[in-house]
């Protein structure tokens, strides 16, 4: 049995407790992807012979992943150092190593599209460099047989109109990174939370969605403004110099609760009326009393912008095609590991009012690094931030075996963003030129195949 928590002090210990010396930082990444028929583009099921439980058998059987079951279903496969895991539409997501270096990462990320294209090809299948499925509706699309995803569908229709899209057909792409001490965490939570709506600007990816253009180039951005406004969005108390690990814990003492996990078994907690996780602490749930790995389990339920654990969670990014997809790893890694980076990218967007920021990210999320700050552009904050970030990975001076530091990894996009090009406006571009509105072609073009890794 987990330790009991019984006050609010008990929960800022469990931050604490995610303290790292310097020499101790790693990145995580998780990279979501969205894995589609060859044929018609739309959304492989989980289930049958060409879905994606086939595809993950296909690559226990052929790699040496262990599978990990629930109720007799793949729903995941463990690694070495990493994991596979799918997300409730079938997207399959890679949650990496803890890495030292982007070089690390990279190794990692171009074994896994090279098995999971390998996978892919023997089912039918393709994966696509989007941020979500460009074909495919919701009703159109199985949910994963797991628990909690049947616990979270149902309450997602009570909550917001487009909860139950982000989960059947969004796809992101995550940084983890660790910290110090609280001042740490903190001041790297207000940064991250701070830098949003440029983020959503510049990994702007999810312009297409049920066969045709959507208004947006990160579609997916806009689905989280009505998804569950409980736990998601922006958080204005992050943005405070004093914010504290007592405040994180006194917004996520409130966010209603979504199960309790006893003995492998989920426990539904979000019938009405429901429960916080305040009140849970309080009274209990029948003879169930808050535990540390509830709490654990409670923090994993928070979709916020950027997340606190015992390490930073940044979750804007959509998903991007193999050869930027780290590009939001490094260009963390870059800002938040270096002192004067980290203050040289808050200085880019301390000033915004926090109405300006969910002003700021709704234009960026239509129409991406045209954004205009005042007399700024994205497009020039955002080539600022990339140099800021550039400037972090060089003075780390971490080399790979052709003596190239870690900011290759940002190259490419720094170029699209001085052109004040986003992927979106590339696949816009392609829809309505070269691929003529024809899915096939959509589909061969943003395929995993058809992008060339760094």
């Amino acid at each position: 049995m987990s330790d009991l928590v019984e006050k609010k002090e008990d929960l800022v210990r469990y931050f604490e407790s995610g303290a790292k010396p310097r020499s101790e930082w790693r990145v995580g990444s998780e990279y979501e992807k969205i894995a589609v028929s060859s044929e018609d583009g739309k959304a492989l099921p989980f289930s049958g012979s060409r879905g994606v439980e086939a595809i993950l058998k296909w690559m226990a059987d052929r790699y040496g992943y262990e599978p990990e079951t629930e109720e007799g279903r793949i729903l995941a496969l463990k690694g070495e150092r990493a994991s596979i895991t799918i997300e409730p539409g079938g997207q399959i997501e890679l949650s990496g190593e803890q890495c030292e270096t982007i070089h690390c990462a990279h190794h990692e990320f171009s074994l896994h599209v090279e098995q999971l294209v390998n996978a892919c090809r023997e089912a039918g299948a393709v994966v696509l460099g989007l941020g979500m499925q460009p074909v495919s509706r919701i009703d159109e699309i199985e949910l994963l047989p797991k628990a909690r995803y049947h616990i979270m569908y149902p309450y997602m229709a009570r909550k917001g109109r487009l909860g139950q899209w982000m989960m059947k057909l969004t796809a992101g792409v995550q940084a983890n990174l660790d910290y110090r001490d609280e001042a740490d965490a903190m001041r790297k939570l207000r940064v991250s939370m701070g830098l949003v709506p440029l983020i959503y600007a510049i990994f702007a990816n999810s312009p297409l969605s049920g066969g045709g253009l959507n208004g947006y180039q990160s579609f997916r951005g806009h689905i989280w403004t009505d998804t569950d406004r409980d736990r998601s969005g922006m958080l204005e108390f992050a943005l405070r110099e004093d914010a504290s690990f007592a405040d994180y814990a006194e917004y996520a003492l409130d966010v209603p609760m979504y199960f309790l996990i006893r003995d492998h078994h989920y426990i539904d907690l979000t019938q009405p009326p429901g429960i916080t996780f305040r009140q849970y602490m309080e009274r209990g749930w029948g003879k169930e009393r808050a535990t540390l790995e509830d709490w654990s389990n409670h923090l994993t339920t928070i979709f916020t912008e950027v997340r606190l654990k015992k390490y930073i969670e940044v979750r804007t990014a959509d998903s991007q095609p193999p050869s930027l997809m780290l590009a939001l790893p490094a260009m963390l890694k870059g800002i938040l590991y270096t002192d004067d980076c980290l203050h040289g990218a808050w200085d880019l967007v301390k000033r915004w009012t926090f109405a300006e920021r969910l002003e700021l990210t709704d234009r960026a999320q239509k129409i991406g690094l045209e954004t205009r700050s005042g007399r700024l552009s994205f497009r020039e904050l955002g080539s600022e931030l990339l140099k800021i970030a550039a400037t972090g990975l060089e003075r780390a001076h971490q080399l790979n075996k052709r003596g190239e530091d870690e900011s290759i990894y940002l190259l490419p996009l720094m170029d699209m963003v001085r052109r004040g090009v986003t992927h979106a406006n590339l696949v816009i571009d392609r829809w309505k030129g070269p691929w003529n509105y024809d899915v096939k072609r959509l589909v061969a073009g943003c395929s995993y195949e058809a992008e060339a890794m760094l």
